[in-house]
């Protein structure tokens, strides 16, 4: 395995310290958990209102089924930041071998396409969000509950943009990150 960029230096708490989009992203990344653990307490609650009170909370399962991709995308800037986003680097082990100069070429390559990618995302995402905040568009039943979703697709353009950013900002680790010959396995 090869070594991954030190973006976020020691560990994301402290270099947030220093970083700001370091910082940015671990609040993000805090919201993002506070938010799962709210979830999880309404859920329990519904569940337990549904079961022992035969009174379920209105609006639950909209709420949650809205709220998983916001909760991710408000997460991605610190998964990019700490090296943490998915990948398979089978093929990279077997290029180090051979050519860590190639590796780094492709770490570049990898974060410029996910820079691209988040970037695009936020830029196709933002008219849907401009068109959910001046039709007040909302989901649920009127006159049972109702959410506006302008928030949530403002979540998903924060997000795809600032993990853009988060991108663009392991380049200059990635170019100072010594080569090292041979993959570790």
């Amino acid at each position: 395995m090869h070594n991954e960029p030190d973006f976020a230096s020691e560990t994301p708490a402290v270099a947030g310290l220093t970083n700001p989009l370091q910082g940015l992203a671990n609040v993000l990344a805090a919201i993002g958990t506070v938010w799962i653990f709210a979830m999880m307490l309404l859920v329990v609650a519904d569940v337990l209102g549904r079961n022992f009170f035969d009174a379920p909370i209105t609006g639950v399962a909209e709420f949650a089924a809205r709220s998983v991709a916001s909760i991710v995308f408000l997460q991605l800037a610190a998964a990019v930041c700490s090296g943490r986003m998915t990948r398979s680097d089978f093929l990279l082990q077997f290029i180090a071998r051979r050519s860590t100069a190639a590796v780094k070429a492709l770490d570049v390559l990898n974060v410029v396409v996910g820079a691209l990618l988040f970037a695009a995302l936020a830029v196709i995402a933002w008219p849907e969000l401009v068109e959910a905040y001046q039709s007040k568009e909302y989901m649920g039943v009127q006159g049972v509950l109702t959410v506006v979703t302008w928030p949530f697709r403002a979540l998903i353009v924060m997000g795809s943009a600032v993990a853009a950013v988060a991108y663009l900002g392991c380049i200059p680790s990635l170019l100072r990150q010594p080569s090292v010959q041979g993959a570790q396995a």
